[in-house]
């Protein structure tokens, strides 16, 4: 035998990297036993879960609702509709009589306006007396402009309010003994008294017919009888107006409201039988009569006034030259 030895073949593990390990082959002489077969080595994947939606929030349920709580519904909204129409329907009202009807009325009083003009150039001569239903007169109130003018009627009725103020039929014509009556609207129509309650004791009321014009003046408002020489007596303009005295016409001042019933608020005598006084004995009067408070004709609003000056009227004199003249210009 030789000295030295042949030295042995170690076989070495092979590291193991996490990778596929490899499968040697069958030693020589060595089989497998029997039943087994050599199958491959497979990777398992990981299986994918599936996300679930997202759950919707749920909604409260909704409460039992039986037959009445829709009839209740029904009849609610039912009511409802019926309002709002009847709130349309009254604004339009409102609309007409505001607007409409003024626009109206200034139309047919532009016409009542022309039509005296042609009237008294044809009865200069004649003076004949008031028509019923057409105008006879024309009323100015220089603290309103002097360009507020209207015609006036002759009648109350509804269709003669419509162009404008009407006279009272059987009161005192201008200018004479008793009481000249003349009524007008204070909403829609034109509206001409609209303003009355704007008046103060003095305040000229001025009334053109075919050949003159008469000049009235407030009466002194029942807080100013007293002391009235001393105080707003003194004005210029209130040099022709005194309180009227008698008993006769002691619940006649220059403003009153009073109730729709009292229609002897235009009497001769205002407020007094027809024959308290003879007429000869009676105050030249000029009363407007109108609806109080406004939009509503539940009271009327009364102003008296009294006569203080008459002009003829001149050829080619005009309203604004008697403005001038009584010192209203």
């Amino acid at each position: 035998m030789s000295r030295y030895e042949e030295p042995r073949t170690q076989e070495i593990a092979r590291p193991d990297f996490g990778g596929r390990q490899s499968v040697d082959a069958p030693a020589a002489g060595h089989r497998r036993p029997a039943g087994f077969s050599e199958q491959a080595t497979q990777r398992m994947r990981p299986v994918a879960r599936s996300t679930p939606p997202p759950r919707r929030p749920t909604r409260p349920p909704a409460p039992p609702s039986g037959n009445g709580d829709g009839k209740g519904r029904v009849i609610v909204r039912t009511i409802g509709e019926i309002l709002i129409t009847l709130g349309i329907v009254v604004l339009l009202f409102v609309g007409y009589e505001l607007y409409v009807t003024n626009w109206m009325s200034a139309q047919l009083q532009r016409e009542a306006s022309a039509a005296l003009d042609d009237r008294w150039q044809q009865e200069r001569e004649l003076h004949a007396g008031p028509v019923d239903g057409e105008a006879f007169a024309r009323i100015y109130i220089p603290s309103f402009g002097a360009d507020w003018g209207f015609t006036i009627q002759e009648g109350t009725d509804a269709a003669a309010l419509e162009v404008g103020p009407g006279h009272y039929k059987g009161s005192a014509l201008p200018g004479e003994p008793g009481n000249f009556g003349v009524a007008g609207h204070r909403v829609g129509k034109g509206a001409p008294f609209n303003d009355l309650d704007l008046l103060n004791s003095c305040d000229a009321i001025v009334i053109e017919t075919v050949d003159s014009f008469f000049v009235y003046r407030v009466l002194p408002m029942t807080d100013e009888i007293d002391g009235w020489s001393q105080s707003r007596g003194r004005d210029p303009r209130c040099a022709d107006v005194e309180p009227l005295r008698g008993e006769a016409y002691s619940s006649t001042v220059g403003r009153r409201i009073v109730l729709p019933e009292r229609g002897d608020a235009v009497a001769p005598v205002p407020y007094r039988p027809a024959d308290v006084l003879p007429k000869a004995s009676q105050a030249s009067l000029l009363t407007l009569t109108t609806c109080h408070p406004q939009f509503s004709d539940r009271e009327r609003m009364i102003i008296h006034s009294v006569l203080t000056n008459q002009f003829k009227k001149q050829p080619g004199a005009s309203y604004e030259d008697l403005l001038r003249e009584i010192g209203e210009a």
